[in-house]
């Protein structure tokens, strides 16, 4: 999930920049082939240099990486609200991998280490980062998103501070999904989910998939799911069975979607749901969850949506107390993730519907592009054993 905003910074040795002089590896043996967006809309797999990683930093062998609807929102609008590619940047920022050098000072991570990469970078210095709140960085170097490189390459250097070792029975793959979980969790730190009481889920794509089961972690019931494609929500149902599943009827009026699944709740406003995790950002689909959502309940969007929404219906919202809450990427929440994975408390493996290897990452954006193809979560892999001990010049 790409960051909502990052104000104008300094140049940085990461910043899309490929020069000849660069501090680059020699390697007669390695290629870097990386997956780059254009500023002109195009996606194209262009060889990178291989950086040498710096004080502080770690060189890594990315074995997996995760492709994300914003990865593909660059390609295809060239931005995100305010964020945009303004010339070649390498996509990707749900990764994992296994470190190959370490740069000076580091002591927290070793060669050979299997790790996943957090990768937001905050200053660490201003207001928000003194002050917990690191996701709020407005000098956040986010890999992926220009003029910071991402992930979808085969070696890429990055902060020792940001990585995250992971236990031997965590794997690459999953490693990679603890990104997009980690903007779950967040999510779920700001609301009130309990052992059988009601949650409502919008939106059956990854990040919505990724709620629903952890929903269920925590004993939230009953749940429903929404989507318009029909094959997602059969695809939430067989992921977690015991949810209930709404299609929405774009001919009707948002409040009528909502009286149909208030209804799968039960007849009284107390059965409504408490708690709704809206998962699109799309205009519609928050109007209609605050429609369901209980007297005094929480509507936390998690999904990220377009600048400017005048259609939330703002007395019903008042007058019923409801806590309209929303987030930004994420802080603290990589460990609490790594041991959902670890302590088999969630088991997301399902997710990952299609994986492609590096040299075929611009397939992977493209079925990315296309719900209807039927993907949830697709990985671009690299399986290719690399030594530890690459030669710098």
């Amino acid at each position: 999930m790409a960051p909502a905003s990052i104000e104008a910074v300094e140049t940085l040795p990461d910043a899309c920049q490929f020069t000849a002089e660069k501090n680059v590896f020699s390697s007669t043996r390695h290629s870097n082939p990386s997956l780059q967006v254009t500023a002109s809309h195009t996606i194209e797999l262009v060889e990178a240099p291989i950086d040498k990683p710096g004080p502080g930093d770690v060189l890594i062998h990315i074995k997996a990486t995760g492709i994300c609807g914003s990865d593909v929102h660059f390609w295809k609008k060239g931005a995100i609200g305010k964020l945009k590619v303004e010339g070649n940047c390498i996509l990707g920022h749900e990764a994992a991998g296994l470190v190959l050098q370490v740069g000076q000072g580091v002591t927290t991570v070793q060669k050979g280490d299997r790790v996943a990469i957090e990768p937001q970078v905050p200053c660490g210095r201003c207001f928000s980062c003194t002050s917990g709140r690191t996701n709020l960085c407005p000098q956040v170097r986010f890999i992926g998103v220009y003029p910071f490189h991402g992930s979808l390459q085969r070696f890429k250097v990055h902060p020792a501070g940001y990585v995250h070792k992971l236990p031997e029975n965590v794997s690459y793959a999953q490693g990679a999904l603890l990104e997009p979980l980690s903007v779950v969790l967040h999510g779920l730190s700001r609301v009130k989910l309990s052992i059988g009481r009601g949650a409502m889920i919008c939106g059956a794509g990854p990040i919505g998939l990724i709620a629903l089961a952890a929903a269920r972690a925590s004993g939230a019931h009953p749940l429903v799911i929404t989507d318009l494609e029909p094959k997602r929500l059969a695809f939430a149902k067989e992921f977690v069975p015991s949810c209930q599943v709404y299609q929405v009827d774009t001919t009707l009026h948002e409040e009528s979607n909502a009286a149909a699944i208030r209804a799968m709740f039960g007849p009284t406003e107390y059965e409504a749901p408490a708690t709704v995790l809206e998962c699109t950002g799309v205009e519609s689909s928050v109007v209609t969850a605050a429609h369901v959502v209980r007297t005094g309940g929480d509507l936390m969007v998690i999904g990220v949506g377009k600048d400017i929404m005048n259609n939330l219906p703002f007395m019903r919202i008042s007058l019923s107390e409801i806590n309209l809450k929303f987030i930004n990427r994420y802080t603290d929440t990589w460990p609490a993730a790594i041991s959902a994975f670890s302590g088999e408390i969630l088991n997301l493996d399902k997710l990952i519907t299609h994986t492609f290897p590096l040299e075929n990452a611009m397939d992977a954006l493209k079925l990315c592009s296309d719900v209807t193809q039927g993907s949830i979560k697709i990985q671009v892999v690299d399986e290719r054993d690399i030594d530890c001990d690459l030669n710098c010049r």
